[in-house]
């Protein structure tokens, strides 16, 4: 049994706390704002629209991602072997959670790898962009890659976490520059994404000039990690301090239009908040690529692989559907589908 070290304890909370305990954030999506105008003549057959996309060498079947979540504990061996098999039925993307306490504790490897059950899913190995100012460089990084057989790299950004956390690393000065030096070294591609309150326009920006390879928002509206922390608090203090950010943060909608602004041709990934194949078409017609979502997942991952690959057939389902009755016939014309934008 590997011993327990603060980044895997930290890990194994999340887990349960999320499974658990009520950690949405209180701000919404966004994307309530936005409805398809429906097309009662959509000169189109159900079964023939496609939602297949090539991405970073890989054929993806549908423009959902099960977004990185979890490893380095006892606890995320089976859901993460659950979640890899259920990508590889359906051939969606998969990310992993934090790899650090994999490489503080090389023994924790084996919770992260599961390329032997998803042999041709898309899927990202994942650091902490932090660490990049706490001694790890461009080696901890291909580490990670390999660790996993990874086809690409996400960094995450996750200030507001690490400032409420009692432990939380917090010397983010100067982390542009050593990002860009990982997009310019290693060999795969390098995306860049927040853990949860989203992406503004100047970080887009910045991003975009660091050479990152595409952006997931992460927008405020699902999973609030400042919340995540209040349940993991060790004092009433902390606690405060965390439970009083949860109206905190960019809605998604408004975060994928901020890059898109900034970038119109780097790749969006949508997450954040995403609850059905309707939220990940609007988000597609907003500008973004594929929708990633962590807790329907990680949810149906604790109980069964069967009910994954439901959930994740029946997200694909309503996306189709969705598209069906907007008239659009693949992902490149639900891109240039208009969405109508309700009054608030």
């Amino acid at each position: 049994m590997p011993k327990v070290t603060p980044t895997s304890s930290r890990k194994a909370d999340h887990i349960l706390i999320n499974l658990n305990e009520d950690v949405r954030s209180a701000i919404q999506t966004g994307l309530e704002r936005y409805r398809f105008i429906h097309q009662a003549l959509p000169e189109l057959n159900l079964e023939s629209i496609n939602l297949t996309q090539k991405f970073f060498g890989r054929t993806i079947q549908s423009p959902i991602m099960i977004s990185s979540m979890t490893g380095g504990s006892d606890q995320a061996v089976p859901i993460n072997r659950t979640l890899a098999m259920a990508a590889q039925e359906t051939k969606i993307p998969m990310g992993l959670g934090s790899q650090r306490a994999a490489i503080e504790q090389p023994e924790l490897a084996s919770t992260f790898q599961v390329r032997r059950y998803a042999p041709d899913v898309l899927l990202f190995a994942n650091l902490g962009a932090i660490q990049l100012n706490y001694g790890y460089g461009v080696d901890h990084c291909l580490k990670a890659v390999e660790m996993i057989e990874a086809d690409a790299l996400i960094l995450h950004l996750n200030p507001l976490q690490e400032a409420v956390q009692s432990e939380g690393d917090t010397h983010f000065a100067e982390l542009l520059k050593k990002i860009e030096m990982v997009c310019n070294t290693i060999p795969v591609p390098v995306v860049v994404k927040e853990v949860g309150w989203g992406i503004s326009e100047k970080a887009a920006a910045q991003l975009v000039s660091a050479g990152v390879a595409a952006i997931d928002v992460a927008g405020a509206g699902g999973t609030s990690w400042s919340q995540v922390e209040m349940h993991r608090a060790k004092d009433q203090a902390q606690a405060r301090l965390a439970a009083a950010f949860i109206d905190w943060g960019i809605p998604t909608a408004d975060s994928i239009l901020n890059v898109r602004r900034v970038a119109r041709d780097l790749p969006i990934f949508a997450s954040g908040g995403l609850r059905n194949g309707i939220d990940i078409a609007k988000c597609i017609a907003l500008g973004a690529v594929l929708g990633g979502m962590a807790s329907p997942f990680l949810k149906a991952a604790s109980r069964s692989l069967e009910e994954t690959i439901h959930t994740i057939n029946e997200i694909h389902r309503q996306i189709q559907v969705c598209m069906f009755a907007a008239g659009a016939a693949n992902l490149d014309e639900l891109h240039s589908t208009s969405l109508q934008e309700i009054s608030r």
